[in-house]
């Protein structure tokens, strides 16, 4: 069970050290940054402040110049004597009947109305009585100032009385000359009253909007600079499609006495504003906080970078060094992997005089003496099969046994039973290629024909008749494979796969690059999945303990217990499908003693021998589905051309 801090932990000793030294230099160094903000932010917030508070202080005394400008033309028109005399007659129809010296009169207050504009900005300064006689700077072709009355806010002005004002702002500009390029104007408008109180007239001041938002061009872009009126809608500002709308932070600006950084829309902003006494207006500053810190952070800034540097550098360099102190470890790694992987021929050439190379060294040995004690048990092993198998083939002299089999096949056929006969020159093949060759390996094609012999053999011996099949490549035929390969086989499909009746068994031979493929398949009962498992677990483990004395995991001494209702499994080759390969193969228990088969060597058997012949090089697999056969596939390594497996 893996502890839980070694779940995490880096595989390699090579990466440890990598984090450890990384550790090492960036703790540090994140700790100094946090330190270095830490001691820095309040500072930078305080001057942040300052610089807005002044910034809005500049461009309030501009505003505020703009607008006083409008309230002292009020002022001049309502507490002018001479102007008011004048106008309090032509609002009473009072004023000369003399045409001239009306004239005269009219045009002296209209040069006094031009005068009040001459100097600062361009104001549109209206006067309009209550008899609808009116005065202005303008051209009536530019705009009819009885149009004032049809606006919203002008019936409101009754309210208003002495140097009270009421201003109107943002409205659509009414003058056509400015409509195009000013889209909207702001106005301050006062009653003109008699000694009664009651209103004798009206004084319309206008200017237009632009000339505050050119005010505002003064600050940099990215401060958003804005003039509310006293219901929070924003009356000018940098970007004209908001003019006219209600400031969306109303409510945030409202309880704020001072200056502050505050949260919107998840970014942070600091918020400035200053008010205006003359007529409840505002104005107010919102600059993001990382802009208004701009100068200040880049000093933080470039400090980082040069820490990061720095950092990347020394961590470059270490990597380095760990990497080269740590490669003979990583190649002893290798070479253990390998070495698990079945390959005792690599060596690790680690050499030095530190533990390491000492530890190379000894490993190299160790690998050395295992490949000799893998050699020498693997003699004995082969000498101890050669052995059995001779001590079989002496167990019946041949000479002997040939003669009198012979002499009874003769005396068979003078009798006139051809079958027995046949029978007998069976078995004598069969027992020929057994204990007279002492060859290990034969051609395929004998082989094969020992399987006719034997299967005809079988045949005569059971009611049912079995049907051998061949498919074999025309070059294999000339392949030496060892002996006994492909009998056990047969006789496992014929007896267990078949069950000694009627059905069919396929041999195939061929092809697979530099790989000869041996197939035995039979048409059968098949069998189950988890019993076609452990008979292939038995049958790869049996060739796996190929060394012990005692090899067999499958054989003779096993009994018929080993197919118990007959169920087999299949499994699919993981070679089969890259060569397109359909070819099934069927594995069954080999035949007990007592079932009276008739070879002597087992399933198992023959694994471990041609894994102990081939090694890695040989594969072999079982497939099988209740009701569709069982076959067995074996993948031997051969070079095409070569006779000799």
């Amino acid at each position: 069970m893996i502890r839980p801090f070694t779940a995490w932990s880096p595989a390699s000793i090579r990466h440890k050290l990598t984090l450890a030294a990384i550790a090492c230099i960036l703790v540090p160094a994140v700790f100094t940054l946090i330190l270095y903000n830490f001691m820095t932010q309040e500072a930078v917030k305080r001057q942040a402040i300052t610089n807005a508070e002044s910034s809005l202080h500049l461009v309030g005394e501009s505003v505020t110049n703009l607008l006083t400008g409008m309230l002292d033309v009020t002022n001049y028109i309502q507490v002018n004597s001479g102007l008011g005399t004048y106008l309090k007659l032509v609002a009473s129809g009072k004023e000369s009947a003399d045409p001239y010296t009306a004239f005269t009169e009219k045009n002296r207050v209209l040069e006094q109305l031009d005068s009040l504009t001459y100097l600062g900005s361009k104001k549109y300064v209206t006067v309009i009585l209550t008899n609808d006689e009116y005065y202005m700077n303008y051209s009536v072709s530019d705009f009819n100032p009885l149009e004032y009355k049809r606006e919203s806010w002008f019936g409101r002005l009754e309210r208003f009385t002495g140097m009270q004002s009421l201003w109107a702002g943002p409205q659509p500009t009414v003058f056509q000359y400015d409509k195009f390029d000013h889209p909207y104007q702001i106005s301050v408008a006062r009653t003109l009253r008699l000694e009664s109180s009651k209103i004798y007239g009206y004084a319309v001041v206008t200017i237009m909007e632009s000339q505050i938002r050119g005010v505002f061009g003064s600050l940099s872009e990215e401060n958003g600079i804005m003039l509310l009126d006293a219901e929070g809608r924003i009356v000018s500002a940098r970007d004209p499609e908001i003019i006219g709308t209600v400031f969306p932070q109303r409510s945030l600006i409202e309880g704020m006495k001072e200056t502050s950084v505050v949260g919107i829309g998840g970014e942070r902003y600091l918020v400035a504003q200053q008010r205006m006494a003359f007529n409840g207006w505002r104005l107010v500053l919102m600059e993001p906080y990382k802009e208004a810190t701009v100068n200040i952070s880049s000093i933080f800034s470039r400090v980082f970078v040069f820490q990061l540097i720095s950092f990347a550098v020394f961590l470059i360099l270490l990597l380095v060094l760990v990497r080269r102190f740590t490669r003979p470890l990583v190649r002893l790694g290798k070479v253990t992997s390998a070495v698990q992987r079945g390959n005792l021929e690599v060596r690790s050439g680690v050499r030095g005089n530190d533990e390491i190379g000492r530890l190379g060294l000894l490993f190299d040995q160790m690998l050395d003496r295992v490949g000799e004690m893998i050699r020498e048990v693997s003699d004995n092993q082969t000498r101890k099969r050669k052995a059995e198998l001779k001590m079989l083939q002496a167990q019946i002299n041949p000479h002997f046994l040939f003669n009198v089999l012979n002499s009874i096949r003769m005396k068979v056929m003078k009798r006139g039973d051809p079958d027995s006969a046949k029978m007998i020159g069976s078995l004598s093949m069969l027992l020929r290629m057994t204990i007279s060759r002492e060859e290990d390996a034969i051609t395929l094609h004998e082989e094969i024909d020992l399987l006719r012999h034997y299967v005809s053999l079988m045949n005569l011996r059971q009611k049912e008749e079995v049907t051998l099949l061949t498919r074999v490549d025309p070059e294999a035929f000339l392949v030496r494979v060892p002996r006994f390969i492909l009998q056990p086989l047969v006789e496992n499909a014929l007896i267990h796969g078949l069950g000694q009746l009627a059905g069919t068994i396929t041999v195939g031979a061929g092809f697979q690059g530099s790989q000869l493929i041996l197939t035995v398949e039979d048409s059968g009962r098949g069998m189950e999945e988890a019993e076609r498992l452990r008979i292939l677990g038995r049958i790869q483990g049996g060739a796996a303990g190929a060394g012990e004395p005692d090899g067999r995991a499958m054989g003779h001494d096993e009994g018929p217990e080993n197919l118990s209702g007959g169920s087999r499994e299949r499994a699919v080759d993981q070679g089969e499908s890259s060569a397109g390969n359909q070819a099934r193969a069927a594995a069954q228990v080999e035949v007990s003693g007592r079932s009276g088969g008739f070879s002597g060597i087992g399933l198992v058997n023959v694994a471990e021998r041609m894994q102990m012949l081939y090694g890695g090089g040989f594969r072999i697999d079982v497939i099988s589905e209740p009701g569709k056969g069982t076959a067995i596939r074996m993948e031997i390594p051969v070079e095409r051309g070569d006779a000799d497996v």
